[in-house]
Parts: structure tokens; sequence; C-alpha cells
């Protein structure tokens, strides 16, 4: 098969209407002159993040008019003219490793305020383990993003979660941590694949902020001894059901211990000292 002729990498101002393709839709939009692989990848994520399985493989294919088909994008292209592009979803299933990098990691900490601390359970515990993910996130240069829900009726942060040196503090109503906000910021911090994800409630802000950012193409890491929900039951099954879908639950230790990954981290000794007592276990170990 004759491949189609190289295009011009330069950029140029001004934007290409280009037809999205996915399944049984077509949606028209546009992106900027000189756009590559990655820009239409992540325009196809822009208008199909939810119906797309970000576990499993694609390809991109370009309407080829000579063919009267598509074609595999051919290497090196970049838009230059209308055109027509899908995304084709192969049937090989990736396994997500679940690797983590303090360079490629953000941390979420998610409405952990004073008005839940009767009605949460385990608050306590979570609030420690919370403090200890902050504390390490500090250490090791992470980026925190944090939410409070409602914070004129539900109250700020609690003072034992130290936010010194956090990015974003940002007021939510939305059960989603995904705000216009959050996706602003995390865009100005180069490279991001992970998030590692805690606060409340397990089954309502966490699990969906998780879901919307796997749609994106993020991986979650939610942490399982500093999430919590007032119902035990709601709290288990939620975490059941995002591992099903491919969120990987762990626990705070295994992320900071991941994330320095050597004993010669110059940094290993200071989140040693951090885990030098066990986190308190936050009734995980306890019958639903």
């Amino acid at each position: 098969m004759a491949e189609l002729p190289a295009v011009c990498a330069a950029q140029v101002s001004g934007s290409v209407p280009v037809l999205f393709c996915f399944s049984v839709f077509a949606r028209p939009s546009s992106v900027p002159h000189g756009s590559c692989y990655e820009v239409l990848i992540q325009k196809f994520l822009s208008l199909y993040g939810d119906q797309i399985d970000m576990h499993r493989k694609f390809v991109v294919q370009l309407f080829a008019e000579e063919w009267g088909q598509y074609i595999d994008l051919p290497k090196g292209f970049v838009v230059s003219d209308r055109c027509k592009v899908r995304l084709v979803p192969l049937q090989i299933q990736l396994t997500t490793l679940g690797n983590l990098t303090p360079t490629s990691t953000v941390f979420f900490c998610c409405d952990m305020q004073e008005r839940f601390r009767p009605a949460i359970k385990y608050f306590g515990d979570i609030i420690s383990v919370g403090q200890r993910l902050l504390q390490g996130a500090r250490i090791l240069g992470i980026p925190v993003i944090v939410t409070e829900q409602y914070p004129k009726g539900l109250g700020s942060t609690v003072q034992e979660l130290d936010l010194t040196g956090v990015k974003l503090v940002v007021p939510k109503t939305k059960f989603s941590m995904v705000l216009p906000e959050v996706e602003a910021a995390l865009a100005e911090i180069p490279g991001v694949r992970s998030v590692v994800l805690f606060g409340v409630e397990t089954h309502v802000c966490i699990q969906q902020t998780a879901l919307d950012l796997i749609g994106r193409g993020v991986e979650v890491h939610i942490v399982a001894d500093a999430s919590s929900s007032r119902s035990m039951m709601d709290r288990m099954f939620a975490l059941e059901r995002l591992a099903r879908n491919g969120i990987i639950i762990t626990t705070s230790e295994a992320v900071l211990l991941q994330l320095v990954a050597d004993k010669d981290h110059p940094k290993f000794k200071e989140i040693q000292n951090l885990i030098k007592a066990s986190a308190p276990e936050s009734g995980l170990l306890s019958k639903v």
C-alpha cells in the first residue's frame, strides 16, 4: 500500500476542521494547523472520554480519498487540510501496571473538612494517614490539589492537615474533583500520568473523581487507608467497584515507598521516618 505524501510539520496559524469518528459517532471539530498524533488523541478524549476504555490499545486512522477507506495514520502525520480521522479499539486488553514516579504524579486530597468529622467512619484515622501523604508530597516535591465541598456550609479542610505549599485549594459543589480549575492546574504540570487520590466520601466524590480521571486517560491510585464514607458498606463496595474498573486500590505506605523506589534515594530516610509507625487500619480489616 502506498503511503500518503509527507506533510510539512511547520506550524501555521489558524485551525483546520476535522471530523472525529469513534464507534457509531462522528463529531465535527477543529485542531490547530500542524497538530500531530498527540493532539488528535487529546481531542478524541475531550469528545468521547466518557465512552473510551483507556485500558485498551487504540489506533488512529485517516480517511484516504485515494483508497476510499481508512488507513493507519502515516508516520509523522500532521494536520494541514480538512480531514476525517477515527479511533479504532484493538482487541488486546492492556494491564494496568500502576508504576508511580514523583515527576509524573499528582496527589488529590478530596473534601477532608471539619463538618464531616462526626459522620465519617474512622475519620481520625484517615486524617492521620492523609497528613502522612501530604508530608510525603512535600518531601518528594509532588504537587497537591485540594478541594472543599461547599465550604461555606461544611467548613474548611481540617486543621490537622497541613496544606503548606499545595498547588491549589478550590471550593466545589460538584461531586467530582475534575473541575475546570483543576484541569487547568493539571495542564500546567508537564507529564502527569498518575493521580494519587484520597479523602471523602469513597462512594461519592472519590468514586466520581476516579471515573472522570480514567476517562481522561489518567491512571488513578486510591489510598484505601486515607479514604472513607459514612457507611462501611458504601466504602467497601465502592472500592470493589473501582478496582474492577482498573483503578488501583492501594495503601499510603505502598504509595510512599513506590515513589522513592530505592533505599539509596536521597529522600528515603525522610520517607522512612514518616512510616516507622504503621498507619492505622481505619476499619479496612473489620467485617463489613
